[in-house]
């Protein structure tokens, strides 16, 4: 049998470049290629600039589908793999998102984005997070969805009692279509039913490629708690979550909020998980919508 997602990412590229943005690999260094989806168009816009990091689980374009066909008219959207992520690589040892967060700055001067909004999912949201912190004068603001500061000790150990695996590679890099069962239902709050020989193909398609780095990725995400301080952010920063999330919970959203220190908000989307962009999209777009029009409509952006 082919393969269902194999058929369906040429469909979703297709329905992409219609919406206008369209695949070009950035070369950041000899050896380290990042593949954004990037604006179309070939002259240059006044459009504000809005970038999505994905989680660990997808690709970028398949995680953001649905927000870049809402938003791409109006914004200039920038869809980047992670690296060992989609068509994403790099022949350096480096694993850290300290790195993922260099890669992602260094794409976007070399595509020419002098300030963004970062929107960022779980593992995407980290990054972002180290991003805001390295490079303050490319990200003006961000909106975090589902994710943390830094995965510390603490936040692992809690996280992984709350959705019982042992550790986040046996969660987040599954091995089998149980696995891959597994996984979604977690994220999802309310996971639609599914045939088996999809789960099989979601496990063939996304999770065969790459698996050493990625178990290297995750091992350098961990920080210990009393390795890790608070950063000062300079940036407007909002917090848009699924409220029946589980693996970053309602604790750990008021606990971020906490050490942003007053300057999050928290907008929350009932009936949502962990991946509340793919469950919720028309909700969580027309959430993201309103941040964005906060931010950039009636002259307010900075």
């Amino acid at each position: 049998m082919v393969n269902t997602l194999s058929l369906y990412k040429p469909l979703l590229q297709g329905l992409m470049k219609l919406a206008g943005v369209t695949p070009r690999a950035v070369e950041i260094e000899p050896g380290t290629v990042i593949r954004f989806w990037v604006p179309s168009e070939t002259t240059t816009t006044n459009k504000p600039a809005v970038v999505f990091l994905h989680g660990f689980g997808l690709d970028g374009i398949l995680t953001w589908q649905f927000q870049v066909l809402a938003l791409a008219k109006k914004y200039a959207v920038y869809v980047p793999d992670l690296l060992f992520f989609g068509d994403s690589i790099t022949d350096k040892t480096e694993r850290s998102p300290a790195f993922q967060a260099e890669c992602m700055a260094k794409g976007l001067r070399k595509l020419r984005v002098e300030k963004c909004t970062l929107v960022g999912l779980s593992y995407g949201g980290i990054v972002g997070f180290k991003m805001a912190e390295m490079f303050p004068n490319l990200v003006d603001s961000m909106v975090i969805t589902c994710s943390v500061m830094a995965l510390t000790e603490s936040i692992t150990c809690a996280g992984l009692q709350r959705i019982g695996f042992s550790s986040w590679a046996d969660y987040l890099i599954p091995e089998t279509v149980e696995g891959v069962k597994k996984l979604l239902d977690v994220a999802f709050y309310k996971l639609p039913w599914i045939p088996d020989f999809v789960y099989r193909h979601i496990l063939e398609a996304l999770y065969f490629d790459h698996k050493k780095e990625r178990h290297e990725l995750l091992e350098a995400l961990i920080v210990k708690d009393k390795d890790f301080t608070v950063p000062s952010f300079t940036q407007r920063i909002y917090l848009l979550w699924g409220v029946d999330d589980i693996i970053f919970d309602k604790e750990e959203v008021r606990n971020l909020k906490e050490l942003l220190e007053g300057k999050a908000t928290v907008h929350c989307i009932e009936r949502a998980g962990h991946l509340v962009e793919l469950e919720r999209p028309f909700a969580y777009n027309r959430q993201l919508k309103q941040i964005l029009a906060s931010l950039y409509e009636d002259g307010k952006e900075n």
